[in-house]
């Protein structure tokens, strides 16, 4: 399923990926969040709720572009640097154009939506 992340003016796109962890995700959508920074490699923010774990790897190392779900805070993280594996990390999707529009610092609003085909 692709989606869009609204930054003011500019448009990212991204796909998310086959799994419990991401369709639950999109069950959220539209969303409207305020990402922070978080060690100056990923862009956080809450969620309404915790997503699915089931079927959910046990962790993950993310690269660059990469949107992800933190199962024990429950947040969504988007990494704007690779990061070295991490427990508890669920991979949600990844960012196909217009990264550079999430990476700069925060905080900032984001509105995110399906893109219906």
């Amino acid at each position: 399923m692709k989606i869009r992340l609204i930054v003011g003016q500019q448009v990212a796109t991204a796909t998310l990926y086959d799994n419990a962890t991401a369709r639950d995700f999109a069950s959220l959508l539209p969303l409207s969040l305020t990402f922070t920074d978080y060690d100056t490699i990923e862009r956080v923010s809450g969620l309404p709720r915790k997503l699915s774990t089931q079927g959910a790897p046990e962790g993950m190392a993310p690269v660059a572009g990469e949107l992800t779900h933190y199962a024990p805070w429950g947040n969504l993280a988007l990494f704007v640097k690779p990061r070295a594996y991490s427990r508890s990390l669920l991979p949600l999707g990844k960012v196909d154009e217009g990264l550079p529009i999430l990476a700069r610092p925060g905080p900032y609003k984001v509105r995110i939506e399906r893109v219906e085909p």
